[in-house]
């Protein structure tokens, strides 16, 4: 209990002190928005510079965590078949509950309320925001980098959802933890490395809380922001830099339903995602179509701006690395945040979510970043643009039709809710792994995570996605060295599933 308080009093008192320690002066931006900028900037550029090492590679420099991301992605395509293609309609199967068998698995949710929720995390302002900024620097060719950065990240997301659910903890009323913290020390420790298993996970679980401050609220928080001004009149609008009046309302409203855990949580996706997914693409397709005879264009500029990018610094690595970190900031394959939401489904046989979870960069990447990249390159904004996220694609929907953006203003919402909701649940499980789980330990992190909301609405785009990056890919460290050692017995289940799918003995249950 007194472990549980200091961790209370602390979390608090970070919240309190906030006022004080950003009452410095800003000679950028007035008020309390320039304060927390001015504040966070510092902390940001450290953390950049020790994840992003860059590895010289072809006359350009590449950030050693995404060559990891990358090569690791590459490996479990081959060494599992390319199951992200011969798994791709068994798993539409089992999302459709076709081999569901009613009240017999262990877990708190179905295939697809788990991948909903999932989905919720990973479809948000990446696939809007973060596409802009990966055409803005690396040019239309990212897309091509993007795309095929979803295809071979649809195997690594398999693999860790299916060792999510293998190494799951059911408590005794019937709750889950799972993620990749547990598959890490559970798994190592059954191998014989329970230290360094213990290690790992320790270190995984302090990234995750860091990461669904940044990735999961703080980005979502601050385009959100940005669109509701774009919305509201621009410089005119009444919530002009007063970002963190926006962001107090968000973190009420994201309180309220993550004090439901992840079957509140689920209510909420299961019926949100389809929707906001509906609005955007809908939309997207309007402003595509209504450029048809552009749209081989658009596809010619995406394959030669692949790989002849001449205009682009960094030539074709430089766009390399700017579409594959947009790609893997965007769907989290081989991050190891998908396996916590994962984990709580019902299933008996772990194979079955990992072969769920891997629609999850397809839907993701392959189909909605396409599709938002299609609209901006069809627009032409990206050309002489800063890397301003949220307001390009704004820019590209009003080009066709000018009421467009406020379609866009209500999917931003939507995507940002359901992003902020799902890595606060994320969060939650790797705080409670840290320090416990109890009543204390858990409300500490929901104030925590509602005050970052918050600063996330105030602050810079620059400074958000360098903080969020830098969080966000150190996850990865831990969670692809554990896939590596794990790989071979989920080949051997993967192998078993199939045969006995073959043969019959997985039942239809519809």
């Amino acid at each position: 209990m007194k472990k549980s308080f200091r961790i209370l009093a602390g979390s608090v008192g970070m919240l309190m002190l906030c006022p004080t320690l950003l009452a410095a002066e800003s000679s950028e931006k007035p008020g309390i928005d320039g304060y927390i900028n001015q504040v966070m900037e510092p902390v940001t550029e450290f953390m950049f510079g020790i994840i992003f090492y860059p590895v010289p590679i072809g006359g350009s420099k590449m950030p050693f965590v995404v060559l990891w991301l990358l090569v690791a992605a590459i490996m479990a395509t081959l060494f599992f078949s390319f199951v992200n293609i011969r798994g791709f309609r068994h798993a539409i199967d089992l999302v459709r509950g076709i081999y569901d068998e009613p009240g017999k698995q262990k877990g708190e949710v179905s295939h697809f309320q788990a991948l909903t929720a999932a989905l919720s995390a990973t479809v948000g302002l990446g696939n809007i925001a973060g596409v802009a900024v990966a055409i803005t620097l690396g040019g239309p060719g990212a897309t091509f980098w993007m795309i095929l950065g979803g295809f071979l990240g649809m195997s690594l997301k398999f693999v860790e959802c299916t060792l999510g659910v293998k190494y799951r903890k059911i408590h005794e009323d019937g709750s889950v933890s799972g993620g990749a913290m547990y598959y890490l020390s559970r798994g190592f420790g059954e191998k014989g490395f329970p230290r360094t298993g213990k290690v790992l996970a320790l270190f995984f679980a302090i990234m995750c809380v860091g990461g669904s401050i940044g990735a999961g609220n703080m980005f979502q928080a601050n385009q959100a922001f940005k669109q509701t001004v774009i919305a509201t009149g621009g410089e005119q609008s009444i919530l002009y830099q007063q970002g963190w009046l926006f962001g107090l309302l968000m973190a009420v409203l994201v309180g309220i339903v993550i004090i439901g855990g992840i079957r509140g949580i689920v209510r909420v996706t299961s019926k949100l995602v389809p929707l906001m997914v509906v609005i955007y693409v809908v939309a997207a397709f309007f402003i595509i179509f209504s450029g048809f005879d552009r749209i081989p264009e658009a596809f010619s500029a995406i394959i030669t701006g692949a790989f002849t990018p001449e205009a682009v610094e960094g030539g074709v690595i430089g766009v390399l690395i700017q579409g594959l970190r947009r790609a893997a900031f965007s769907n989290e394959a081989g991050i190891g945040s998908a396996p916590i939401a994962h984990s709580a489904v019902k299933t008996d046989e772990p194979v079955t979510e990992g072969l769920v979870a891997l629609l999850e960069p397809f839907l993701d990447t392959v189909v909605i970043c396409t599709i938002t990249a299609l609209v901006i390159i069809l627009s032409g904004q990206y050309v002489g643009q800063g890397a301003d996220g949220i307001a390009l694609t704004s820019s590209a929907f009003e080009q066709v039709i000018s009421w467009f953006p406020y379609i866009l203003f209500v999917a931003v919402v939507l995507f940002a809710f359901s992003t902020m909701i799902s890595w606060s649940y994320y969060g939650l499980k790797a705080w409670t792994y840290i320090f416990g789980q109890s009543r204390i330990s858990d409300v500490s992190y929901k104030l925590l995570i509602c005050g970052c909301i918050v600063i996330g609405a105030a602050m810079d785009l620059g400074t958000v996605v360098d903080f969020t990056d830098a969080m966000f890919f150190a996850m990865a460290f831990p969670n692809i060295i554990g896939l590596y050692l794990f790989a071979p017995e989920i080949k051997r289940d993967l192998d078993s599933y199939f045969k006995r799918l073959r043969d019959g003995e997985i039942r239809r249950y519809r």
